[in-house]
């Protein structure tokens, strides 16, 4: 029998994906993404349907988080990266490996190693890092009105 499919989640990459709040509680963010991932062990994804080891890469204010049955947690003793890579190469040579990242200098990183990726997205709603009522918040003052000042420019043929 083959070995279930190894998912490695990239904890600061995709909790960092959504303008929540989290910075203000790196380790919540953790936890709440940890604890929306259980369905993720339970169901697979798309392209790694179940059973799947899921395997949680954390770093930082983060490392302190626990893991749970459905969901192993790796705390990072240097990069979150490195661990990754980690990971991916010291996995069984017939256990496929999709790693959740939308880091273009990991993706590259663990796609040489014969890792599948995918990003963030793949997870599922993207308000799973929020506390519970507080959904994705807009940073900064919108901009309305033209985003364009002055004369447009012309083409040669004097068309804009």
């Amino acid at each position: 029998m083959a070995e279930p499919t190894l998912v490695v989640v990239d904890a600061a990459n995709v909790v960092g994906s959504v303008p929540d709040g989290w910075w203000r509680d790196r380790a919540g963010a953790a936890q709440r993404l940890r604890d929306s991932l259980v369905t993720v062990a339970r169901d697979g994804l798309t392209g790694a349907p179940p059973p799947v080891e899921l395997v949680l890469v954390v770093e930082g204010a983060a490392r302190g988080v626990v893991g749970l049955p459905e969901v192993r947690v790796v705390p990072a003793t240097g990069s979150g990266d490195d661990a990754i890579v980690a990971l991916v190469r010291e996995r069984p040579d017939d256990q496929d490996c999709l790693v959740v990242t939308s880091d273009r200098g990991l993706r590259e990183r663990v796609t040489r190693l014969g890792a599948r990726v995918t990003g963030p997205r793949a997870l599922g709603g993207r308000d799973r890092t929020a506390p519970a009522g507080e959904g994705p918040t807009r940073q900064g003052p919108t901009r309305q009105g033209p985003t364009r000042q002055g004369p447009t420019r012309q083409g040669p043929t004097g068309e804009g």
